[in-house]
């Protein structure tokens, strides 16, 4: 990590909402209470020069942002309960920390992510371990996956990228991956109907200016009906993140999130999924 504080990042449309992510989750873990430990988003914070709270706030949701990386979390945790060796793929990483919160000495990891960022992302997060590695390339491009090693196990994950693509490019990226990774498995998060169309209308803004980036991608029960139907998807299910803190992220939100129809309305966090790959690409 850098070891001079106050570095200027300037960044705008989809790769300032990484900077987003990154300061509502440091707030989360900087509070004594946390749901969620990440120190090193923390001192990312600290180093970075830029106005956080100016432009986003106060980090109110730190904990709504907690929750949905928790998931991711508990999944790749999952992942490497049974392939302790195995391949996580972290497309569209940006500034995420999550390699230093699920680390189990032996996972191999490969980051994707646009060369700017990238850039960015060596000054402030260099790859510490020979088994961390950082490819600089869009994640709808192929160039990635020519670094990928499935044969100890291979899960590929998405956390806040899908919806800055168009509904094609998101079809499109799950086939391929679908035909050159079987019997992996895939997990991100999306935006709901009404969020997309706000985000399209330019009318998602905090009090600061800052203004979400169009988000043309949206997740519902027509859209997973479109997933299912691609080449060699084999399922599709929801994932519901861990309580919380409080009335209603403790105990209301868990109950509600029970019910499909609550988790596609993203009411109480932005919906999650996952998808598993069929062990033959030909199929479907």
């Amino acid at each position: 990590m850098a070891d001079s504080p106050n570095l200027p990042v300037d960044l705008s449309g989809v790769s300032e909402s990484l900077l987003w992510n990154l300061y509502q989750r440091a707030a989360e873990a900087s509070r004594r209470d946390a749901i969620l430990r990440d120190p090193k988003a923390v001192e990312l914070v600290r180093l970075i020069d830029y106005p956080f709270a100016e432009k986003f706030g106060k980090g109110k949701l730190g904990q709504w942002q907690a929750l949905r990386v928790l998931c991711f979390d508990q999944q790749v945790g999952a992942f490497l309960r049974e392939h302790p060796c195995g391949q996580v793929v972290a497309l569209g990483e940006g500034l995420e920390t999550q390699f230093w919160r699920v680390d189990n000495g032996q996972v191999r990891w490969l980051g994707v992510e646009l060369p700017d960022i990238v850039e960015l992302r060596g000054q402030l997060l260099p790859d510490e371990e020979p088994r961390q590695r950082t490819v600089a390339c869009s994640a709808l491009s192929e160039e990635w996956m020519e670094h990928v090693d499935a044969s100890d196990g291979l899960l590929l994950t998405a956390q806040g990228l899908f919806m800055y693509f168009q509904p094609e490019e998101v079809h499109a990226l799950i086939t391929t991956c679908a035909r050159r990774f079987p019997g992996a498995a895939l997990v991100f998060d999306g935006v709901p109907p009404w969020f997309s169309e706000r985000t399209l209308a330019g009318k998602m803004k905090t009090s600061g200016g800052y203004a979400s980036p169009p988000m043309p991608w949206a997740i519902d029960a027509a859209e997973k009906d479109r997933l299912r139907a691609l080449p060699n998807v084999a399922e599709v299910s929801d994932l519901i993140p861990p309580a919380g803190r409080g009335l209603l992220r403790g105990h209301v939100y868990p109950l509600l999130n029970r019910l499909s129809a609550v988790r596609e309305m993203g009411l109480t966090g932005l919906p999650l999924q996952r998808l598993c790959f069929g062990h033959d690409p030909a199929a479907g």
